[in-house]
């Protein structure tokens, strides 16, 4: 993924003393656990999120920022390799905002929480839906521009990351009891939000943005352990086919609506980033990427069990232990 978006936008400087620079020179990303890099630790942590103040989060980087992982994120590799500085969550008092903001909250939703909860669907870690990230990037650039040019020419090389965004919507219906067949449901409406974030940042001057789609989350160990009880349900990776099946749905009216997207502004690069094909990657060429093959359907830090992942003890809570790391 990150290879292919800088086969985009890696160019050379016409002046030939002058290093390789990027024409990209700042992200603004919105999102949610995936990609925060700590706002949700900022506006306050709750429930199962609590531990990612602590090791074993952020240890890789000796430091607990309130990423969910054990170190970088996506959003992080990505702005090394555009030779950026790590972009820094927008809750960070006097945090340098000079080559972008990250917006992203984790747990947060695409719809609104309580278009969810008419659902009757509760998002219960954070109200910092798509909409509320959308108005801080608004109220972020009103900060920075005081016309429509100025922040147009501010955006000009700026690279948005619209996601990945939606995943949590499913996830907290899924996990509350919800059938397939009603979730599927959501998905025009989720899509339907992504696609007018999208319209909305382009009106306001986005003219490269990235829009990743769903994992394959039949592929999770939360998903396995809540929902892998039978052999049949069970493709030749060894995840669950019908919630697979599921995230394609979504990822193909995703890909449909960016589609139509391109056609009203053919002068915006609008990306799709493919996560689901890029996760069965990993997968399929595991021993290569120096994962062991028997654990690669294990949480990496867990509390036991078949796929190391029992939902009363999140990585991080008492009782968890953190797989080695390899070298």
């Amino acid at each position: 993924i990150i290879f292919a978006l800088l086969l985009v936008f890696q160019v050379q400087e016409s002046v030939a003393y002058k290093p390789k620079v990027c024409y990209i020179n700042a992200i603004y990303s919105l999102g949610d656990s995936i990609t925060d890099t700590g706002n949700l630790l900022r506006l306050g942590l709750g429930g199962s999120f609590t531990p990612i103040a602590n090791f074993p989060y952020g240890q890789t980087i000796h430091k607990a920022t309130g990423r969910c992982s054990d170190g970088l994120l996506i959003i992080d590799y990505l702005a090394e390799a555009l030779n950026l500085p790590l972009v820094n969550p927008y809750l960070e008092k006097d945090a340098n905002f000079e080559n972008g903001v990250n917006f992203a909250v984790a747990g947060a939703t695409a719809l609104e929480s309580s278009t969810l909860l008419q659902k009757g669907i509760l998002a219960p870690y954070t109200n910092a839906s798509l909409s509320v990230q959308l108005d801080w990037f608004k109220t972020y650039l009103n900060s920075k521009c005081t016309s429509k040019d100025a922040c147009e020419k501010m955006l000009d090389r700026a690279l948005i990351t619209l996601g990945e965004i939606g995943g949590n919507d499913y996830n907290y219906a899924f996990f509350e009891g919800k059938q397939i067949d009603e979730v599927k449901n959501l998905v025009p409406l989720v899509v339907q939000k992504i696609t007018n974030t999208a319209k909305e940042l382009i009106e306001i001057g986005a003219k490269h943005i990235v829009v990743p789609g769903n994992f394959p989350i039949g592929c999770m160990p939360s998903y396995l352990s809540a929902f892998g009880h039978n052999t049949e349900d069970f493709d030749d990776f060894k995840c669950l086919k019908s919630f697979n099946s599921f995230a394609m749905i979504h990822n193909e009216k995703l890909q449909a609506s960016l589609a139509q997207l391109r056609e009203i502004y053919p002068h915006v690069q609008i990306m799709y980033a493919d996560y689901f094909h890029a996760f069965l990657h990993l997968l399929e060429k595991a021993p290569l990427h120096g994962f062991e093959k028997d654990s690669l359907m294990k949480a990496c830090c867990g509390a036991g069990g078949e796929f190391n992942f029992d939902a009363t003890k999140i990585c991080g809570a008492p009782g968890t232990s953190v797989c080695r790391q390899s070298k």
